[in-house]
Order: C-alpha cells, then sequence, then structure tokens
C-alpha cells in the first residue's frame, strides 16, 4: 500500500536568494575553487520530513557528475538477462526496442514480432472512447500483456502513457495541478506525494510505464511547455526531479513495489532553454550551462534511480563553444558519452514520438545513427513494421552493430527484472487494478491547488473574503474546467473537453458556491450584470488550453491583452465601479498583464489547478480551508513588459515586475499602484514593419493557425470559405482536410482533391491586408513543409492574394510532381516568383494552393523567410511557369 505520509509543513517561504553559485549565473568559473575532475552525486540532503532539501545553493561543476543510483545492479539479474538474451534472435531483439502506438498495433502483432513495449499518446484511449471505462483500460492491457507471454521467449510488455499531472488520459481520474503550480508550493514532499498517487492511477488502468517527470528548466517563457516545468530555478527542479521519481518507483532500491510504475526522467538534454522558446528548436548553450542549469533536475532523477530517460526533441549548437550535435536524437555526446558513460545510468533511453525521424539524413522508419548514439527504445508510432525492416537490415549490413542491439535489449530487459514484471500477473490482476477508488485522490488534489497558488497585489487587505460575502462570479475560465486543466488532459492539447468530461472535477465556480453558498454567487461569464450591491466580483480569466508546440509565443509578445482581449474587455466592464475586483488568473506562465493586474484589487495567480478548483475558492475565503492564509511563491520571475523575455533571476539586468520567489499573504497590505500599460507595437517583438527589411519568420501555420491566419477550404460549394476547424478537418465535394504527421505528431494538413471541380486549400487573414513589403525586400521565400501522396492530375497553382482579385500565383504542378513519393520535402519559393501584379504592402491571403483535378498532398511550418530565396535549394522562378 501506499507507503508516503501526506504531512507536510511549509519550508522557505518569501523571496529567497537562488542560482548564486552558478557558474553561468553567478560570475565565471576562476571566481570558485576548481571541482574535482569528475564530481560524483548522490543521494541528497534530506529535510525534517524526510524528503529532499531544496538547496540554498548549488555548486558549480565543471564536468558532468557521476551520478550515484539507490537502484543498484544486481549481480544475480544481470546473470538472468545474460541468459535470455543468448537464447534470443535478431527479431526478438529488434522486437524489444520497438515501440508502437496502441492505435496502430494489436496484440496479435504484439506476439507476432514480439514487441517489447507499446504507448498511447496524448488523446489515445482503448476502442478509441475518450470516456473509455477502467474495465476497458484493464482488458486493453491484459490483451497485450497476454500476447508478450505467449511468445517463445515470454518476455513481458510495458505499456507506457503521458501520465504529466495525473493519470490525465483517463476519464474519471483525479487531474493534479501541472508542475508549474508544484513549483510554487516549494514543497518536494508534495510532488512525491502527487507521483505517487499517479502512479497508482496508472496500476488503476493498467500500464506499467509514466512518460513524466519533466524536468526542463525554463528560460524563456514563451515556450509552449514552460507548465510543464516546476521552475526556472534548477535548485527546485533538482528537488523535485528526486521526489518525484521517487513517488512514481514507490521509492524502489532493487525492485518498484506494488504502488510504483517505471518512472521517465524527460527530456534529456535542454529542451527548455531553446532560443526564443521554441519547441523542438536549438538550444545554444554552452556546456557549462548545460551542466549547471539544465541537467540538475536529472542529478536528483538519477540518484532516485529512474530507470528510463527520454530523448528531447531539441538541438544542441553553438559554434562559438564548438558544439554542433544538432537533433539529440543523434547525439553519440549526450547519450552515449555524457548520460550513459560520465553520469552511469543503467536504464534505457527511450525516444520521443518520431523523433528519430528528424536526425538528419533518417525517416521516422530509418534511423541506425539513432540507435548507434545510445536510444535503446524507439517509439515509432505507426511505422513500426517499416522500423522492423529496416533496423533489421541495418544489423545485417554491420550499420548497427549487435554488440549495440544487445546492450540496448540488455537495458530493456534490466528494466523490466526491476519493475518486477517477470514475476507479476496480468494487469487486471496488480495491486489496485480492481480499485475505482486509485483513480481519486481528491484530497490530496486539492491541497496541492491550496498549495500552490500565489497573491501578487492584495490592495486595502480584500483577501481573505467573508465566508458571508455575496459575489458575482465573471470571466470564461470561472466555470471550465477545461481551462482549468489545461494541455495534456483527455486530449493532446487538453482541446474540445467540457465541464461532462470530468464527472468527478469541480470548478473554481462550484468551488465559491460551496465556499459561500449558491445564493451568494452570481455567475455572469461576460460581466454584463451591474456589480453594485455585490461585496466583490471575482474574476476568473487566463489561457485556454495548449501543449507542445501549439502553445508557443515565438513570433507573439507576451502580452495577454492580445492573446486573449476578452479578459481585459469583462475587466472593463466590472472594474472602477465602486465593487472590488479580485481577478485569479489561471494559465500555463507568466505573462504581461499590467492591463488586468491595474483592472484589479486583488490578483492570484492559480496557474493549471486540475479537477479541483474548490482548491481556489479555499483561498479567497476566509475559513478553516484557508489555514495560513496565501503560501505560494512565483517558480517563475514576471515581466513588466511586452517583450520582457527571457527573464531569469541571477542573470544581467534582471528587472522584473515580480522576482522569482515574491508571494504575499492574503493579511499582507503591500499596494500597488497603476502599472505601465504600454503595448508593443506589432505583432512580435523583433519584426519590423511597413518597407524595412523582414529578419524574423512569419509563421502562418504551424501544427495549428497562427493568429490573425486562419486556415481555408473553398469549391463550388462555399466559394467564401470554409474554416479548417480545431480538429483539423473540413470537407466539400471536390475537397477535404485532414490532419497528419509531416514533421512531429498532428503537424500537418493533408489536403486531397477529388477531381469533381476546382477547389483550393489556404491561409487568410480575415481581419483584413497586412504590409508584408519587408519580406520580398529581404529576399524572402514563401516555405512549407510537404509529403505529396498523390501527383497532381491537372494544372496546379501556388498563389499569394492581395485582397481578390489582386493576386498572383506560379506553375505548381511540375514541383507537386516530382514530389510525389519522395517523402518529406521542404519547398521554397522566392517572393519575388509572386513579385508580378502582387501589391506586397496588402496581402492577406499569403498562401494558397488551388486545382481542378485529383491531387492529394500534405502542408506543415508554412511560413514566410527572409534570406530564404538565397538558401541553395530554393526553386528558381523559371522552373514555375
Amino acid at each position: 500500500m501506499a507507503r508516503f505520509s501526506l504531512a507536510r509543513s511549509r519550508i522557505g517561504r518569501g523571496t529567497f536568494a537562488v542560482l548564486a553559485g552558478l557558474v553561468l549565473l553567478g560570475g565565471t568559473a576562476s571566481a570558485v575553487p576548481k571541482p574535482p575532475s569528475q564530481p560524483v552525486i548522490g543521494q541528497p540532503d534530506r529535510d525534517f520530513r524526510g524528503c529532499a532539501r531544496i538547496e540554498d545553493s548549488l555548486k558549480p561543476l565543471n564536468d558532468w557528475p557521476k551520478v550515484k543510483s539507490q537502484v543498484e545492479k544486481n549481480p544475480r539479474d544481470e546473470r538472468r538477462i545474460a541468459q535470455i538474451l543468448a537464447g534470443m534472435t535478431l527479431a526478438e531483439k529488434i522486437g524489444q526496442m520497438t515501440q508502437p502506438e496502441i492505435a496502430a498495433i494489436t496484440p496479435d502483432e504484439v506476439k507476432q514480432y514480439a514487441i517489447g513495449s507499446v504507448l498511447n499518446g496524448g488523446g489515445s484511449w482503448p476502442g478509441k472512447d475518450k470516456h473509455a471505462t477502467q474495465a476497458s483500460w484493464l482488458a486493453a492491457a491484459d490483451a497485450y500483456w497476454q500476447a508478450s507471454v505467449s511468445t517463445r521467449t515470454k518476455i513481458p510488455v510495458i505499456w507506457g502513457i503521458d501520465a504529466v499531472h495525473g493519470n490525465n488520459n483517463v476519464y474519471g481520474a483525479t487531474v493534479f495541478p501541472h508542475n508549474i503550480g508544484l513549483g510554487a508550493a516549494h514543497d518536494p514532499c508534495l510532488v512525491r506525494d502527487i507521483a505517487g498517487a499517479t502512479a497508482r492511477q496508472i496500476r488503476a488502468t493498467g500500464q506499467d510505464w509514466a512518460f513524466s517527470p519533466t524536468l526542463a528548466v525554463v528560460r524563456d517563457d514563451r515556450w509552449g511547455r514552460t507548465y510543464e516545468g516546476f521552475s526556472e530555478d534548477p535548485r527546485i527542479t533538482r528537488a523535485y526531479g528526486y521526489e518525484a521519481i521517487n513517488g512514481l518507483q514507490d521509492g524502489a532500491t532493487r525492485r518498484i513495489g506494488e504502488d510504483g510504475v517505471i518512472a521517465t526522467a524527460k527530456h534529456f538534454i535542454g529542451d527548455g532553454g531553446t532560443a526564443k522558446g521554441q519547441d523542438q528548436g536549438v538550444n545554444p548553450s554552452t556546456e557549462a550551462e548545460m551542466i549547471n542549469i539544465h541537467g540538475q533536475g536529472y542529478y536528483g532523477a538519477l540518484a532516485a534511480g529512474t530507470q528510463t530517460v527520454m530523448v528531447s526533441f531539441n538541438s544542441w549548437t553553438n559554434a562559438e563553444a564548438g558544439i554542433n550535435e544538432g537533433k539529440l536524437h543523434g547525439s553519440d555526446k549526450a547519450l552515449n558519452q555524457i548520460l550513459k558513460s560520465k553520469m552511469g545510468f543503467d536504464g534505457l533511453v527511450v525516444s520521443d514520438w518520431n523523433g528519430i525521424g528528424q536526425v538528419t539524413g533518417c525517416t521516422n522508419a530509418s534511423c541506425p545513427q539513432a540507435i548507434n548514439a545510445g536510444i535503446d527504445v524507439i517509439m515509432v508510432p505507426n511505422d513500426w513494421k517499416a522500423f522492423i525492416t529496416n533496423t533489421t537490415a541495418q544489423v545485417q549490413s554491420g550499420q548497427i552493430p549487435l554488440a549495440r542491439i544487445d546492450d540496448a535489449v540488455t537495458r530493456i530487459l534490466r528494466v523490466k527484472l526491476r519493475a518486477g514484471l517477470f514475476d507479476a500477473p496480468k494487469p487486471s490482476a496488480r495491486e489496485h487494478a480492481d480499485s475505482a477508488a486509485a483513480l481519486q485522490d481528491r484530497r490530496l488534489a486539492r491541497d496541492a491547488v491550496r498549495d500552490s497558488q500565489v497573491l501578487l497585489k492584495n490592495n486595502n487587505k480584500v483577501l481573505p473574503l467573508s465566508p458571508r460575502a455575496k459575489v458575482l462570479v465573471v470571466g470564461k475560465s470561472a466555470d471550465s474546467l477545461q481551462n482549468q486543466t489545461g494541455g495534456w488532459t483527455l486530449t493532446w492539447q487538453g482541446t474540445g473537453n467540457t465541464n461532462a468530461d470530468f464527472p468527478n472535477g469541480t470548478t473554481i465556480l462550484g468551488g465559491l458556491r460551496e465556499a459561500l453558498g449558491a445564493a451568494n454567487v452570481t455567475f455572469d461569464e461576460k460581466g454584463t450584470a451591474d456589480p453594485k450591491g455585490f461585496d466583490a466580483v471575482i474574476a476568473v480569466i487566463g489561457e485556454t488550453p495548449y501543449a507542445e508546440g501549439n502553445g508557443d509565443l515565438t513570433r507573439k509578445t507576451l502580452e495577454a491583452a492580445k492573446l486573449y482581449p476578452e479578459d481585459v474587455a469583462v475587466l472593463d466592464k466590472v472594474s472602477g465601479k465602486g465593487t472590488p475586483v479580485v481577478t485569479v488568473y489561471v494559465g500555463g506562465r507568466p505573462l504581461y498583464l499590467n492591463k488586468e493586474i491595474n483592472r484589479s484589487d486583488a490578483f492570484v495567480a492559480a496557474w493549471l489547478p486540475g479537477t479541483e478548483g474548490a482548491g481556489v475558492a479555499d483561498k479567497l475565503v476566509r475559513g478553516w480551508n484557508n489555514r495560513g492564509g496565501y503560501t505560494g511563491t512565483l517558480p517563475y520571475s514576471w515581466p513588466k513588459g511586452a517583450c520582457q523575455t527571457p527573464l531569469n533571476a541571477g542573470t544581467a539586468g534582471y528587472d522584473p515586475l515580480f522576482p522569482l520567489g515574491y508571494g504575499l499573504r492574503d493579511w499582507q497590505n503591500k499596494p500597488i499602484g497603476k502599472l505601465d500599460e504600454t503595448s508593443f507595437d506589432g505583432t512580435n517583438c523583433s519584426s519590423p514593419g511597413g518597407g524595412g527589411n523582414a529578419t524574423e519568420d512569419l509563421e502562418l501555420f504551424n501544427r495549428q493557425d497562427i493568429a490573425p491566419y486562419k486556415g481555408f477550404i473553398g469549391s463550388a460549394e462555399n466559394w467564401g470559405g470554409t474554416e479548417i476547424g480545431p480538429d483539423g478537418t473540413a470537407s466539400h465535394a471536390e475537397i477535404s482536410v485532414v490532419q497528419s504527421d509531416v514533421n512531429v505528431q498532428q503537424d500537418g494538413l493533408k489536403a486531397t482533391w477529388t477531381g469533381t471541380g476546382p477547389a483550393q486549400i489556404y491561409l487568410q487573414n480575415t481581419g483584413g491586408p497586412t504590409d508584408l513589403r519587408g519580406y520580398p525586400n529581404a529576399d524572402g521565400a514563401l516555405e512549407f513543409d510537404t509529403i505529396v501522396h498523390a501527383a497532381p492530375a491537372n494544372r496546379t497553382v501556388l498563389s499569394v492574394h492581395c485582397v481578390y482579385p489582386c493576386f498572383t500565383e506560379v506553375n505548381a504542378t511540375k514541383l507537386f510532381t516530382d514530389l510525389a513519393g519522395a517523402g518529406k520535402s521542404t519547398v521554397k519559393i522566392p517572393l519575388a516568383c509572386f513579385a508580378n501584379g502582387m501589391d506586397f504592402e496588402n496581402v492577406n491571403t499569403p498562401f494558397l494552393v488551388y486545382t481542378d483535378g485529383a491531387f492529394s498532398a500534405s502542408f506543415a511550418n508554412v511560413r514566410w523567410v527572409p534570406k530564404g530565396a538565397k538558401d541553395p535549394d530554393a526553386k528558381s522562378c523559371s522552373d514555375l511557369t
């Protein structure tokens, strides 16, 4: 049963000095005594509760440390592994290394190919049923397990799942606050307890392996995965990394117990440090910065004995420092030399979703470089059969040494033994599998929500409210469990959910009704009601759900008023009317919210609290649930300007609105005067307007529409345009669109023309034309990634419009015909090719594909790129006539 007490106490309150000892942030390496040639890191110091202590400072390291794991090698296991390995065929070994997605593999195929593991991605459920029951999950787990133990080797399969804040793919499960909120709680014991509860939830549905925790030390809050990181402070990430692994793996020192599952430290390494916060982008860190900032979470996780490490999508390149590792999925330095050799990791390394396909020269189904670099389990969701065929040929030809295959399988078997899977019964017969109660831990979740909130403003001691207060509740997130839970919740992006999808959840509005009585709470989402006569207005505003890629603000500012103008509109309606306004911000990162804070008498950052919205109400209202008042402190620095990013404590010129570690208690009266409300005059922080030369890419579509552009299809059925929905689908008789994979999961739009009439797919700014002269002035190109599934039957054009009938086009028939069957390609067409008849000062449709014959192609990462026309692989205008 659960071995961890839920008793916790608060530590480390107030603004705290951080990072003072780091090489990067606190001087130079010459300013501190030189550490030993290779430092050794073992178990962390503990606090009085027995949890890892958040250190006052971290000693600078001049090399990657050797990390002593609390899970040590067992000679008996190693002998058993060697015996099993000696009897395996090459096909069985490669099967162990292959990880398909459950929607793409049957139990019979698991048996036929001796598959070692399966996964379900975000938004994937048994039978494609979003409301799949616990019994359905267990039945699927039993089927895969039975298939695996029916093979000649009888090696049990393991099932991995993205359980990143509870078992968040499962209908009815308690969903805990995202990591950013846990970072605000400043409590490693809380992290341990939530990880333990998550492990029991996973066992309740039959999985063995959690793809968590994320150990990113986030340096630029424009990153769409900021909320998955605990903090910008590596001290917090290191202590939390230790306790998250301890909780998930049941405190294992030899075998993972009946309350635990296999944990994953991810994403190795530097995913939180990419330039401009671009997901899957380039981390330009020096090696010292990687060691002393981005490595810290892994030191904690490896010391706790994490059994798996997931590779990051990002690249690691710093030409000045002589670093050119490129995509880390193909980096021998990062995986073999650093992680496995220097740090001493003896578990398995798993790739991310089709991550091998991003390595230069590789595809989703073939990448000897990634395997040779040290990846042991390859996540190939759909192309797994081709991967097995290709990898077998590459071993037989000597491209992949058999010794590397044997090492990978040795690590896989080691992890399975340590997880106790060789001796375990079928998933439905294991601990917690027959318990619906194991999916629920509402008490712990509500406690976590209370502890994770940060009070930023409390003029005139508005908070806490009287338990007899009469309140008007406004704002889009007051009664929205979808907004409360955010990304990675039931669906991949966290979108498409309703309150009905969370039968055991409570909204913030519901919590207020519980705390104040339903009769004292009036809800008016748009703020049209007169606030007069109420004791307070509670406005619940903030971000709407997003996950990897879709949440990036790389081409935008941090200004919330531009991202979510409806929030300022509702605050304008209720503020300044004589009734105090308490604003609760629900979101995954700090944003420039000066306008919103100015319109509020009190302001609370509630982050993404999960399914227990009542925990937010607990802190707003005086009562026994408000014991101790607000105790959370900022895990990330809060910007005072729309373009103030990156913003990290200890760096030069650090000047936040609220510093890392800031947080008021609710009895504090620390008035905040009116803040500057200056908006950045532009769409992002670095692109010029008018006739200058553009320097930043203009993204039009990157996994999703990039505002102000939206995707449409048009045909005789509706030449006015049918918008492509958030699910990436639209359909006419002449053309249909669905989501597709081009570079990464669901990043493309697959358009299929039926040949029954003319039709087009296009990206358009419906708000009107934009001055884009800076792009042709800068030798720009229209660029996009594409897979041509079927060559065009008739003439096909690429077009740019300056409000129809002002437009120009190029003939792309031969272009697409030549690309048919070639796999993924990047097309670069100089904007100069569109100059004839084009008014670049008034562009409203910067991308359009039109044909009247049968044709099928996927389009992804559509953008205008300065200097793209100068690239050697850019097309010639003469080829497009």
